[in-house]
């Protein structure tokens, strides 16, 4: 498959994460009609240091018509910490959760966090029945470390998956299962139609940005972005390229 973009940081990264960007990008290649979607200047492609490593962080950024936002940034700290951040923004047109997954690699090869959801921005906090119809006959997959969600985490689904797989066999599920994620929520997008009434774009808006305020709490990917870049900037990056949201 032909990258949409050539990435250099993955190949250096933990073997999960570089799997799982290449399936990410494999899964919406086919399914939507990707094109470019423009950067903030300045924030494709970052090198800072924090605590006397480098840090480095690639953004990769599409759109189609019905996502205003395809989201997959890759970090590395040093030789020590792994990351990789993914989100998909749908346009306020498209009454649709928004998909998330995040993986964090620390030394010794080892997986501490992994995570993937859709997430529902409905007033009442559930998913849409197609979604709800499909996701419920997924199969269960018997993580042996669950992982607690934090105090701000009330905007994930009932399938919120947050765990630190235990072996190579638990990545392998991990994979799976956000592969399957993503499958549904491309498939399910691709059909379906756009709003038309101004009440319903509005409250799809208004869950949007609960989402973003929400992930904005996250407080260990503010401190990361401040010790190496300061405040201000850390600021920028959070409201601009990480959980922007339409006002």
């Amino acid at each position: 498959m032909k990258r949409f973009m050539e990435a250099s940081l993955r190949s250096r990264q933990h073997p999960l994460i570089h799997r799982l960007a290449d399936t990410i990008e494999e899964v919406w290649q086919q399914y939507l009609d990707i094109s470019p979607y423009s950067v903030p200047e300045g924030l494709g492609y970052v090198e800072g240091h924090l605590e006397g490593e480098k840090l480095v962080i690639e953004n990769l950024c599409y759109q189609t018509p019905q996502f205003r936002k395809l989201h997959l940034e890759l970090a590395q700290v040093g030789n020590g910490l792994d990351i990789l951040h993914c989100v998909m923004f749908p346009n306020p047109e498209y009454a649709l959760p928004i998909f998330g997954t995040d993986l964090v690699g620390g030394r010794g090869g080892v997986i501490s966090a992994a995570i993937a959801d859709l997430s529902p921005i409905s007033s009442d906090r559930t998913l849409p029945p197609r979604y709800y119809q499909q996701l419920s006959v997924l199969s269960h997959l018997p993580f042996s470390q669950p992982r607690t969600l934090p105090a701000w985490g009330d905007i994930f689904s009932d399938f919120c998956l947050f765990v630190r797989p235990g072996d190579a066999q638990e990545e392998d599920w991990f994979l799976q299962r956000v592969r399957e994620f993503l499958t549904i929520h491309c498939q399910i997008a691709s059909t379906e139609l756009p709003l038309t009434s101004n009440l319903d774009i509005s409250n799809v808006l208004a869950g949007q940005r609960n989402y973003c305020t929400k992930q904005q709490q996250n407080d260990k990917t503010r401190r990361v972005l401040e010790k190496s870049f300061g405040t201000e900037w850390a600021d920028r990056y959070m409201n601009t390229m990480l959980f922007d949201y339409v006002a």
